[in-house]
């Protein structure tokens, strides 16, 4: 880790829901940790506990401070969940943004090679794909400190993927952390600086 990335910016302290736990470890400012394990070992749910989505025991924290003394919507600006499915409840993608985070979409679009004309159309008719993709332009307009990532690029092609990631060690290189739940060992290698593995309700470094 370089040393801008050495601060401990997202802590887990005994985290723990019926799914599994507790969970304590640290993310650095400009670290990215890939978790793996099989189908329903909770990997989501660990991610939903994180940007206190979903209820649970132990205390996640952001510069030291605990989630349960920032008013909810604060913690979960600062720290972004992104579903594998991304729920959308305009009739466009441009309705989720506000006038000031233009700057953010258009460099965003661009370094996912996406037209603007996206941002018009129908929801329901953008490929999966699409909507994986704006739903990333959506969380990074929101300027996260720390971005939750489930299976961001699983219904992507190849050059797709490419420019996700590196749009991602963009984000890690301005000090961001991401935790990216993948299947794909090759995505993880690429993008982690450490990996876990959620089994059985356990987290561990293979």
């Amino acid at each position: 880790m370089t040393g801008s990335a050495a601060s401990t910016l997202l802590s887990a302290r005994g985290l723990r829901s019926p799914f599994g736990g507790p969970f304590t470890f640290d993310v650095h400012a400009g670290e990215c940790i890939a978790i793996q394990g099989p189908s329903g070992a909770g990997k989501s749910v660990l991610l939903r506990m994180l940007a206190d989505l979903d209820p649970h025991d132990g205390d996640a924290l952001l510069d030291g401070r605990p989630a349960a003394s920032m008013p909810a919507p604060d913690w979960r600006a600062a720290v972004v969940y992104q579903a594998a499915e991304p729920a959308w409840w305009e009739a466009t993608a441009r309705a989720h943004f506000a006038a000031a985070d233009q700057d953010v979409i258009d460099g965003t679009l661009a370094a996912l090679g996406l037209s603007t004309k996206l941002l018009d159309t129908e929801i329901e008719r953008l490929s999966t794909g699409e909507r994986q993709r704006l739903a990333l332009v959506r969380s990074l307009a929101r300027r996260p400190r720390v971005l939750l990532l489930d299976e961001p690029t699983a219904a992507l092609d190849p050059d797709a993927v490419a420019r996700v990631e590196t749009l991602l060690r963009d984000c890690l290189a301005r000090g961001m952390a991401i935790l990216i739940v993948t299947h794909s060992g090759e995505q993880a290698r690429r993008l982690a600086h450490r990996t876990f593995r959620l089994e059985q309700g356990i987290l561990t470094t293979p």
